[in-house]
């Protein structure tokens, strides 16, 4: 049986609390099984990164950068353009003066 989304989003946000970062729900998408969208906000470097989760040729569930850009602004175009596309995603804002993502489950180098 997978996780709920709602579960692993509040042990993602845990996680980054733990960690010393701020995170929240900055969308609620379905509570069963909503999409993710993780955005790591580094106010050291005023840069963004965002994260979705993929699945490999392979089977395999990593995360993924959807969008290659840096600037908060552009990720959050791309968010809305999500979120027009499929309205049961989930989005998650974490900031971190390292610009940490917390996610444990393997992450494709961009």
């Amino acid at each position: 049986m997978l996780l709920h989304t709602e579960l692993w989003v509040g042990a993602l946000i845990r996680r980054a609390e733990l960690g010393g970062a701020f995170a929240v729900v900055a969308r609620k998408g379905d509570t069963r099984a909503g999409a993710v969208l993780v955005k790591a906000v580094n106010r050291g470097d005023g840069t963004s990164r965002l994260y979705a989760e993929a699945t490999r040729m392979d089977g395999e569930q990593v995360w993924m950068q959807p969008a290659k850009s840096d600037q908060e602004a552009e990720l959050d175009r791309y968010i809305e353009r999500a979120v027009r596309v499929d309205p049961d995603v989930w989005v998650v804002e974490i900031e971190d003066r390292q610009g940490r993502h917390f996610l444990t489950e393997p992450v494709e180098a961009t």
